[in-house]
Protein backbone atom coordinates (compact mmCIF):
# COMPACT_ATOMS: atom_id res chain seq x y z
CA UNK A 1 0.00 0.00 0.00
CA UNK A 2 1.29 3.32 -0.49
CA UNK A 3 -0.23 5.55 2.77
CA UNK A 4 -0.70 9.44 2.16
CA UNK A 5 -1.47 11.95 4.52
CA UNK A 6 -3.59 14.85 2.69
CA UNK A 7 -6.42 17.84 3.79
CA UNK A 8 -9.37 18.37 1.52
CA UNK A 9 -10.71 21.43 2.92
CA UNK A 10 -12.32 19.64 5.76
CA UNK A 11 -10.04 17.79 7.38
CA UNK A 12 -6.72 15.83 7.54
CA UNK A 13 -7.28 12.31 6.49
CA UNK A 14 -5.22 9.09 5.33
CA UNK A 15 -5.76 7.04 2.52
CA UNK A 16 -3.86 4.74 -0.15
CA UNK A 17 -2.87 6.26 -3.06
CA UNK A 18 -4.02 4.48 -6.38
CA UNK A 19 -2.76 5.79 -9.51
CA UNK A 20 -4.59 9.47 -9.66
CA UNK A 21 -6.63 8.64 -6.90
CA UNK A 22 -6.85 8.43 -3.15
CA UNK A 23 -9.21 5.47 -1.38
CA UNK A 24 -9.93 7.08 1.91
CA UNK A 25 -8.35 4.79 4.86
CA UNK A 26 -11.05 4.81 7.94
CA UNK A 27 -8.33 6.21 10.23
CA UNK A 28 -4.57 6.87 10.74
CA UNK A 29 -2.27 3.97 9.76
CA UNK A 30 -0.45 3.86 12.87
CA UNK A 31 -3.16 3.00 14.85
CA UNK A 32 -3.29 -0.47 13.28
CA UNK A 33 -7.04 -0.21 12.73
CA UNK A 34 -7.53 1.52 9.58
CA UNK A 35 -9.11 -0.31 6.54
CA UNK A 36 -9.72 0.93 3.65
CA UNK A 37 -13.49 2.45 2.65
CA UNK A 38 -15.44 2.89 -0.54
CA UNK A 39 -14.95 6.76 -1.12
CA UNK A 40 -12.26 7.51 -3.51
CA UNK A 41 -11.20 11.03 -4.38
CA UNK A 42 -9.14 12.44 -6.82
CA UNK A 43 -5.43 13.25 -6.05
CA UNK A 44 -5.47 16.84 -7.84
CA UNK A 45 -8.41 18.36 -5.48
CA UNK A 46 -6.63 17.44 -2.27
CA UNK A 47 -3.00 19.00 -0.81
CA UNK A 48 -0.80 15.90 0.12
CA UNK A 49 1.06 16.63 3.76
CA UNK A 50 4.06 14.95 5.08
CA UNK A 51 2.87 11.63 5.05
CA UNK A 52 3.98 10.96 8.93
CA UNK A 53 3.49 13.28 11.86
CA UNK A 54 6.60 12.27 13.98
CA UNK A 55 7.34 12.95 17.05
CA UNK A 56 10.97 12.97 16.45
CA UNK A 57 12.99 12.31 13.50
CA UNK A 58 16.10 10.20 14.04
CA UNK A 59 18.65 10.98 11.90
CA UNK A 60 22.14 9.12 10.56
CA UNK A 61 25.25 10.70 9.78
CA UNK A 62 27.79 9.79 7.61
CA UNK A 63 25.97 6.31 6.80
CA UNK A 64 27.70 5.97 3.03
CA UNK A 65 31.48 5.58 3.11
CA UNK A 66 31.57 8.52 -0.61
CA UNK A 67 29.59 10.82 1.92
CA UNK A 68 32.29 10.43 4.77
CA UNK A 69 35.30 10.62 2.16
CA UNK A 70 33.92 13.66 0.62
CA UNK A 71 34.28 15.45 4.54
CA UNK A 72 37.49 14.09 5.34
CA UNK A 73 36.34 11.76 7.96
CA UNK A 74 36.93 8.13 9.18
CA UNK A 75 33.90 5.45 8.56
CA UNK A 76 32.38 5.98 11.86
CA UNK A 77 32.23 2.72 14.31
CA UNK A 78 29.05 3.15 15.91
CA UNK A 79 26.29 5.03 14.55
CA UNK A 80 26.45 9.16 14.31
CA UNK A 81 22.96 9.89 15.55
CA UNK A 82 20.84 12.56 15.26
CA UNK A 83 17.47 14.29 15.98
CA UNK A 84 15.32 17.07 13.91
CA UNK A 85 12.10 18.40 16.21
CA UNK A 86 8.81 17.92 14.98
CA UNK A 87 8.71 21.41 14.16
CA UNK A 88 11.15 21.05 11.19
CA UNK A 89 8.98 18.86 9.11
CA UNK A 90 7.41 20.10 5.51
CA UNK A 91 4.92 18.62 2.87
CA UNK A 92 5.98 18.10 -0.60
CA UNK A 93 6.23 21.02 -2.30
CA UNK A 94 6.27 23.53 0.09
CA UNK A 95 8.85 25.96 0.02
CA UNK A 96 11.94 25.41 1.74
CA UNK A 97 13.22 28.66 3.89
CA UNK A 98 16.70 29.90 3.20
CA UNK A 99 17.41 31.36 7.12
CA UNK A 100 19.41 34.60 7.41
CA UNK A 101 21.99 33.62 9.15
CA UNK A 102 22.98 31.00 7.16
CA UNK A 103 25.82 31.47 4.03
CA UNK A 104 25.32 27.77 2.58
CA UNK A 105 22.42 25.68 2.77
CA UNK A 106 22.69 21.91 1.16
CA UNK A 107 20.31 19.35 0.13
CA UNK A 108 20.51 15.57 1.27
CA UNK A 109 18.93 12.43 -0.08
CA UNK A 110 17.79 9.97 2.27
CA UNK A 111 15.25 6.85 2.53
CA UNK A 112 13.33 7.58 5.98
CA UNK A 113 11.77 4.13 7.79
CA UNK A 114 8.62 5.32 9.61
CA UNK A 115 8.01 3.40 12.67
CA UNK A 116 4.40 2.18 12.56
CA UNK A 117 4.23 0.69 16.64
CA UNK A 118 6.11 1.37 19.88
CA UNK A 119 9.56 -0.31 19.46
CA UNK A 120 11.72 -0.56 22.83
CA UNK A 121 14.85 -2.78 22.79
CA UNK A 122 13.95 -4.68 19.64
CA UNK A 123 16.37 -7.35 17.68
CA UNK A 124 17.86 -7.01 14.48
CA UNK A 125 16.30 -10.28 13.82
CA UNK A 126 13.04 -8.36 14.64
CA UNK A 127 13.32 -4.88 13.64
CA UNK A 128 11.34 -4.71 10.48
CA UNK A 129 7.93 -5.91 11.68
CA UNK A 130 8.02 -2.38 13.15
CA UNK A 131 8.23 -0.85 10.14
CA UNK A 132 5.56 0.79 8.56
CA UNK A 133 6.82 1.64 5.77
CA UNK A 134 9.34 4.09 3.89
CA UNK A 135 9.44 7.54 2.78
CA UNK A 136 11.57 10.22 1.31
CA UNK A 137 13.69 12.75 3.55
CA UNK A 138 15.50 16.25 2.77
CA UNK A 139 18.01 16.28 5.56
CA UNK A 140 18.18 20.05 4.76
CA UNK A 141 21.20 21.32 6.58
CA UNK A 142 22.49 24.56 6.99
CA UNK A 143 26.57 23.56 6.11
CA UNK A 144 28.27 26.47 7.59
CA UNK A 145 26.68 26.77 10.94
CA UNK A 146 27.43 23.40 11.69
CA UNK A 147 31.26 23.05 12.26
CA UNK A 148 30.71 26.78 14.03
CA UNK A 149 28.00 25.06 16.99
CA UNK A 150 30.45 22.16 18.12
CA UNK A 151 27.15 20.27 17.41
CA UNK A 152 24.02 19.83 14.76
CA UNK A 153 20.94 20.75 15.92
CA UNK A 154 21.14 24.15 15.35
CA UNK A 155 22.49 23.16 11.59
CA UNK A 156 19.83 20.91 11.48
CA UNK A 157 16.70 22.19 13.19
CA UNK A 158 15.46 25.05 11.61
CA UNK A 159 11.64 25.03 10.09
CA UNK A 160 11.23 23.49 6.87
CA UNK A 161 14.35 21.34 6.83
CA UNK A 162 12.82 18.13 7.00
CA UNK A 163 10.49 17.75 3.48
CA UNK A 164 9.12 14.44 3.67
CA UNK A 165 6.93 12.08 1.11
CA UNK A 166 4.96 12.13 -1.06
CA UNK A 167 3.51 9.20 0.22
CA UNK A 168 4.76 5.76 2.58
CA UNK A 169 5.02 2.55 0.86
CA UNK A 170 5.41 -0.83 2.37
CA UNK A 171 6.18 -2.21 -1.23
CA UNK A 172 9.86 -1.98 -1.39
CA UNK A 173 12.83 -3.51 -0.22
CA UNK A 174 14.77 -0.66 1.77
CA UNK A 175 17.80 -2.62 1.45
CA UNK A 176 18.54 -1.85 -2.20
CA UNK A 177 16.76 0.78 -3.70
CA UNK A 178 18.42 3.96 -6.20
CA UNK A 179 18.42 7.15 -4.83
CA UNK A 180 19.00 10.57 -6.14
CA UNK A 181 18.83 14.05 -6.06
CA UNK A 182 18.52 16.56 -8.68
CA UNK A 183 18.67 20.70 -8.36
CA UNK A 184 17.15 22.19 -11.17
CA UNK A 185 17.21 19.05 -13.14
CA UNK A 186 20.74 18.82 -12.75
CA UNK A 187 21.96 15.47 -10.83
CA UNK A 188 23.53 15.80 -7.72
CA UNK A 189 23.57 12.48 -5.90
CA UNK A 190 23.33 9.09 -7.59
CA UNK A 191 23.92 5.98 -5.18
CA UNK A 192 21.66 2.70 -4.12
CA UNK A 193 20.73 2.10 -0.33
CA UNK A 194 22.97 -1.09 -0.33
CA UNK A 195 25.39 1.03 0.09
CA UNK A 196 24.43 2.18 3.94
CA UNK A 197 27.13 1.22 6.30
CA UNK A 198 25.01 0.33 9.12
CA UNK A 199 21.59 -1.67 8.00
CA UNK A 200 17.88 -0.32 8.63
CA UNK A 201 17.39 -3.54 10.93
CA UNK A 202 21.02 -2.50 13.17
CA UNK A 203 19.81 0.99 12.72
CA UNK A 204 16.21 0.10 14.30
CA UNK A 205 17.36 -1.79 16.98
CA UNK A 206 20.57 0.35 18.05
CA UNK A 207 18.34 3.53 18.47
CA UNK A 208 15.53 1.52 20.22
CA UNK A 209 17.65 0.10 22.87
CA UNK A 210 18.85 4.02 23.30
CA UNK A 211 15.23 5.51 22.99
CA UNK A 212 11.53 4.14 22.62
CA UNK A 213 10.57 4.46 19.08
CA UNK A 214 6.76 5.83 18.73
CA UNK A 215 4.43 4.99 16.04
CA UNK A 216 5.29 7.81 13.02
CA UNK A 217 8.63 7.84 14.25
CA UNK A 218 11.21 8.32 11.55
CA UNK A 219 14.76 6.94 11.01
CA UNK A 220 16.62 8.82 8.52
CA UNK A 221 19.55 6.46 7.42
CA UNK A 222 22.09 8.94 5.60
CA UNK A 223 23.18 10.27 2.61
CA UNK A 224 25.25 9.38 -0.55
CA UNK A 225 27.85 11.80 -1.09
CA UNK A 226 27.82 14.59 -3.89
CA UNK A 227 25.96 16.93 -1.73
CA UNK A 228 26.19 20.69 -2.45
CA UNK A 229 24.89 24.74 -2.01
CA UNK A 230 21.60 25.70 -2.98
CA UNK A 231 20.26 29.46 -3.53
CA UNK A 232 16.89 31.01 -3.34
CA UNK A 233 14.23 30.08 -6.18
CA UNK A 234 16.06 26.33 -6.89
CA UNK A 235 14.31 23.39 -7.02
CA UNK A 236 15.29 20.70 -5.39
CA UNK A 237 14.10 16.94 -6.25
CA UNK A 238 15.13 13.64 -4.47
CA UNK A 239 13.49 10.42 -6.39
CA UNK A 240 13.93 7.03 -4.52
CA UNK A 241 13.07 3.75 -6.73
CA UNK A 242 9.62 2.71 -5.60
CA UNK A 243 8.60 6.16 -3.48
CA UNK A 244 8.09 8.84 -6.31
CA UNK A 245 9.49 12.45 -6.23
CA UNK A 246 9.85 14.99 -3.30
CA UNK A 247 9.88 18.35 -4.70
CA UNK A 248 10.59 21.48 -2.99
CA UNK A 249 11.88 24.83 -3.93
CA UNK A 250 14.37 27.41 -1.82
CA UNK A 251 12.89 30.66 -0.48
Amino acid sequence: MKYVRFEDGKAIRYGSLEGGTIRVLSSSPFEGKAVLTDEIISTESVRLLYPSPFSKAVCIGLNYRDHAKEFGLPIPETPVVFLKPSTSAASPEDGIVYPAMCNRLDYEAELAVVIGKRAKDVSEDNALDYVLGYTIANDVTARDLQPKNGQWTVAKSFDTFMPLGPYISDEVDGESLMITSRVNGVTKQMSNTSNLIFTIPYLISYISHVMTLLPGDIISTGTPGGISGMQKGDVVEIEIEGLGILRNRII
